[in-house]
This record gives C-alpha cells, structure tokens and sequence, in this order.
C-alpha cells in the first residue's frame, strides 16, 4: 500500500509519474482519481472546521484530529445507511414485521461499546488501520493477509452483490426492465461515473446524499402513513394484508405473523428469535461497528475522547430511524400493493419481480415509484443510484488494489510488473462476473430477503475476527498462532455453512430447502454464536499450548509509523489530509492546476517548516491523548446513559 502514498504524492506535487514503477504508475489514474474526489468531497465539505493554523507542517499534523462530534456521528451514519437498506430492511419488514429493525437499535448498545472501549485503546496504541493494530499486537504478516482475502469475500457476497442486485431493482421498478438488464444497466452508468471523474462526487457527496434521502424518506413515510390513515390503522391494515391468489400454499406463507408487531419472537420458532437477536447480532454488530476501518477511521479523527463519545451518541440516535422511515413504510407497501410485494404463488412472484421465492425486496422502490411526486421521486432515485454507484466504484478499485498488492504477489512472487497489471485488470472483470452470477443466489436467498441474506453471510464469516479482538483486548496471553488458527478454522467452519446452503438453497416457506437439519436447521444468529464461541475456545486453547508472545509496546517514533501506514486507508479523512502534508511539506511546489484544486478546497500552499522535536513530541501526545475535560466527560457519560435508557425503551415497548 505503500505505492498508494507515493502516487497521491507524486501526482499532487505536479511530478507525475516518471519516477515510480511501472505498475505504480498502472494504479496511479485510479488512486489519484478517487484520492482527489475524496478531497472534494469530504475536505470541502468540513473545511470550515479547521481551526488549527495550516501555514506550518505542525498545524496540518494537529488538525488531523480536529473533527468535532456532529460531522463524525453523521458520517458514521452516512457509512452505514445506504440503498441496500432501503430495499433490505423494508422487504423484511413487508414480509416479516418490525422484527428486522431491531437490527437497527442494536447498534445503540454497539456504539456507546465503540466509543468507551475500542477507540480509547486504538488512540493508546498509535495506529491507523485495523490490521495495523492486529500486527502490532500479535506481530506477523498471516492475519493481514487472512483480513484480505476475507474483506474479498465479504465484496463478493454482501457488499457487491448486494448492491447491484438493490440497485437494480430500482432501475427495475423505475424502467420495467429485466432484473439483469438492469443489472447491465447499472454497470454502464457506474462506468460512465468513473470515466467523467469526479463531477457527481462534488455535487452528490456523501453527506449531502444522507441528507436528501432522510429528508425524502420522511415526506415518503408522511404520505404513506396518510394513505393507511394513521399508525392505529396500519396495524390493522397490515395484519389483513393477504394475497388474493395463494394457490394450495399454507396459509403460514402468505398470512402476516402473529408477532408482526414484536421485536422479541420465540426462541425457537421466531424467525428472529430473541436471543440470537440480543447476542448473536451483537457478536457480529462488535464486528462491523468496532473493528471496521471505514467506521473506526472516522472516530481517530476526532480532535477528543469526548468528541468521539458525542459523536458515537449522535450515531445511536440517527440509527432509531431507520425503523420508521423504512420498516414501517415497507409494511405499509404491503398493505398498499399487497398483490405484488406479498406474493406467495411461484408462477406470480415471478411475473412482477423475476423470481419464484417472493416479491418483498421490491416494496420500498415501488413505493417511491408509485406515491410519491414526481420531483422528488426523480429525486430520491437519482440519489440512491448515485450513492450505489459511488461505492461501487470504490469497491472495485480498492479490491483491485488490495487482491494485486496484498494476495497476488505472496502467490506469484517473481511476477512482472506487466503480470500483474494485467492480474489487476482481469480481476475487476472476474470480481464483476462472480457478483453478476451471484445474484440469484442474492435474490433466492432467506426467502428472497435481501437483508437476511446479508446478514447471514455476515454470521457466517466474521464471528472468528470478532472473537480475536475482544481477546487481544481483555487477554493478554493470546499469541499469534492462535489468534491465526482461531481465525483460518473459523473460517473454515463458516464456509462450509455458506457452501451448504448455496447449493442446496434456502428455499422458502412455499418450497423449504432440502439441506440437512444439521447444517442448515440452525439460525443463521444462533450459527454466528456457535462460531463465536468455537473460535475463541480454538483461540485460547493454541495461545495456552503454544509459547506466549513478547510484550508488545507502541513505537517511540510514532510519526514514522504514521507516515508508513496512511496508504493503507485512502479513503479516510484524516488520511487524505495527512498525504496532503507530506506531499506538501517535502516535495516541490505544485503545478497550477494541483494548486487550484488546493484553493478551491481551502488548503493554503505556502510551503511550512520542519517539525521541530518539540513539535514531533507534542504531535505524539496528541495522537495518542485519551484525556477528557471533566465537565465534557460528564456530559458524554450521561448522555450515554439516556442513550442506553432510550433504547432499553424502545425494545420494551416493541418488544
């Protein structure tokens, strides 16, 4: 990754790329694209936050902690929120009731975890990236590329696949095409976004997107609670929303559930039961929330503790919204166009949606299509799919670079540069082709609801990571054998699930799956616990049985060890502008139109001084400061508490 920072370098002080590798200068035009757009895109959008004077290289430095709570607690939530929850959580909710939204609530408890426990040791320990804290724990290369190839899995199979297959079923529901035309459709588009650059990304960024979609989805859920006339009827709306053609189905497949309107079901014949709502979801919630470097990134920039405590609390309110701007419209779609979003006949889920299992994914698009004005429902649309297509287009360059930089060379280490650019463009192309051939598996998946399915992949693959965290954490006997074994027979474990039911399917209610009770009778929460804790007993059982590992201590040079692993995170705030101060600070001067860009962007180009080591060692103290004004601290910790208090509220009275 260290290519990654020498190319934004290069390219951002005017030097092109006469001085790097052949294959640094193949990955250069991608990087240094998405770089700048994410320069736009994030450090215009808070360039008025910057408060620190930017004249010296010791300024730049300190600012890179400046972001104050709001921005983080709204971008945390913007990472979260996207397309494909619009159409998986209102599809569970259209088919299953409010259940799917205590996916949603359980990240309160998980962020208030994020904000008191991890971020507090990540600032101790001085790193950046997620793998950088696991290489200075454990020490070792193996888990590195173990994270690799697993984050490539993840791309395949939820993020990827996911996101096309939600993409286009607004494409679909918009045009009336074919799923897969739609699916060709939205490739196109994608393409024509990377190839123009980053045009959309300055008008469309991020946050802006969140905004126009909350804002959106709220007029949407207004006019939907209008049509039903109020929550008092919906509930009884919802629960005589029955298809007219069911054929010799049993009625348990097309009639609403009886706890439709419950969060905690049966333990044993919920399709949500409770405990794996309350612990499984938890194990894999600490996975995505805690270790995750999008998310984490974002929390190491806070200029304080308690900045990233308020931001975390921030990110615990926004999350209570998505049950009533998408599950509860997504019931009333049913309600609505019961027809068509709760088919249960093969022959007719097939004709208004293109697969047999079942027709709820499409029950927040066509709400958009059907209710809402014209304007804003052009609007909502284009947002979406400008959102889908910006992180597809991440997606595909950053799993380029990681499968050529990070898997490639360890296979193929005498590989020339041409070899391997060649291996990173053929491997965009099979990464799209598994993702397009996934999709049927996407759509025929836990009775075609999108949301399970990824959250079920999720239970299959990431307890193990989850496990060897939390022990690096509170154990300190844990070494790197066993943290590596615990992590590889996890995995193992967790494909054999996935592979099971991949070929044997899941089915749905009006045609089960045939695979054995023993593989797949299990729930896929109940299976991520199974996981979780198989994988810590491996972990500590080779950790005791094998020789302990040396005390690990954070570098004295931390500035060094900074300046080495920012490539690692391109996309991240503080990593840009970090880049941006070396380039700036070392290299020459840059040409006009790099300066331009600077200016437009509020960043001054006048050339700094050194750090001094006085400044070097107020810049490690700062980097690594977890102290908090007693009076904020205060604030923050009881504001936690209301936190944790208003979900408790809002599980007991839904529960």
């Amino acid at each position: 990754m260290n290519t990654v920072a020498r190319c934004l370098i290069s390219y951002t002080c005017g030097n092109g790329t006469e001085n790097l590798s052949g294959l640094a200068r193949y990955f250069c035009p991608y990087i240094v694209c998405d770089a700048y757009e994410q320069i736009i895109r994030v450090v215009c959008c808070y360039f008025a936050m910057i408060r620190t004077n930017r004249s010296t290289v010791g300024g730049f430095f300190l600012a890179g902690r400046s972001m104050v709570w709001w921005p983080i607690g709204a971008s945390l939530f913007a990472s979260n929120i996207g397309s494909g929850h619009f159409v998986g959580i209102a599809g569970t909710g259209a088919a299953a009731g409010i259940a799917i939204g205590g996916f949603e609530w359980n990240a309160l408890v998980v962020v208030v975890i994020l904000g008191w426990l991890f971020v507090p040791i990540y600032i101790k320990a001085g790193i950046v990236t997620m793998p950088e804290y696991l290489k200075k724990r454990f020490g070792g290369q193996r888990i590195r590329i173990y994270l690799s190839v697993l984050s490539l899995f993840l791309y395949v199979f939820t993020k990827i696949s996911a996101d096309m297959f939600s993409g286009a079923i607004f494409i679909q529901q918009a045009l009336g095409l074919n799923i897969y035309l739609a699916v060709i459709a939205l490739l196109a588009i994608t393409a024509l976004y990377t190839v123009t650059g980053g045009l959309a990304a300055v008008i469309y960024t991020d946050t802006l997107q969140t905004i126009i979609m909350v804002i959106g989805s709220f007029i949407l859920m207004g006019f939907a609670f209008h049509e039903v006339g109020g929550y008092v009827n919906f509930e009884k709306l919802y629960m005589q929303a029955i298809p007219s053609i069911t054929g010799n189905i049993s009625a348990n497949c097309y009639e609403p559930r009886a706890d439709s309107f419950h969060i905690f079901r049966n333990a044993v014949t919920g399709d949500l039961p409770w405990p794996g709502l309350v612990f499984g979801l938890t194990i894999q919630a600490t996975w995505y929330w805690c270790t995750d470097q999008v998310i984490v990134q974002r929390c190491l920039s806070a200029k304080s503790l308690s900045h990233v405590k308020a931001g975390c609390i921030l990110c615990g309110y926004l999350k209570l919204l998505p049950m009533f701007l998408m599950v509860f419209p997504g019931m009333i779609s049913r309600i609505l166009y019961t027809d068509v979003v709760a088919c249960v006949d093969p022959t007719e889920c097939e004709k208004y949606c293109g697969t047999k299992v079942g027709c709820s994914n499409i029950a927040y698009p066509k709400l958009v299509v059907e209710l809402m004005p014209d304007g804003l429902r052009g609007l909502m649309l284009s947002v979406m799919l400008a959102s889908l297509m910006s992180s597809l287009t991440s997606i595909f360059n950053s799993a380029s670079t990681l499968f050529t930089m990070d898997i490639y060379t360890k296979i193929r280490r005498s590989a020339s540069e041409k070899e391997l650019m060649i291996a990173g463009r053929v491997f965009i192309l099979a990464l799209i082709g598994v993702s397009i051939a996934w999709i049927p598996v996407v759509q025929a998946a836990q009775s075609g609801q999108l949301f399970d399915y990824i959250q079920s992949i999720t239970s299959f693959l990431t307890p193990p990571v989850a496990a060897v965290f939390l022990l690096a954490i509170f154990c300190k006997r844990v070494n790197e054998t066993g943290a590596f074994f615990g992590l590889v027979i996890g995995l193992v474990i967790g494909l054999i699930r996935m592979i099971a039911e991949f070929v044997y399917g899941t089915g749905s209610c009006a045609s089960p799956s045939n695979c054995p009770t023993i593989i797949c009778g299990v729930h896929y929460l109940y299976f991520g616990i199974l996981l979780f804790v198989i994988s810590c007993v491996i972990i500590l059982t080779v950790s005791l049985v094998t020789k302990p590992i040396d005390d690990k201590h954070v570098s004295d040079k931390l500035l060094l060890l900074l300046l080495c692993k920012l490539g690692e995170s391109i996309y991240s705030n503080i990593t840009v502008k970090f880049l941006m101060i070396v380039a700036k600070a070392h290299l020459p001067t840059p040409g006009f139109c790099k300066k331009a860009v600077m200016c437009f962007c509020g960043l001054e180009t006048k050339k700094a001084p050194k750090l001094t080591k006085e400044e070097e060692e107020e810049l490690q103290r700062k980097l690594t400061d977890t102290s908090e004004v007693p009076l904020w601290r205060n604030v923050v910790n009881a504001n936690a508490i209301i936190l944790l208090c208003v979900c408790v509220f809002c599980h007991g009275y839904f529960g």
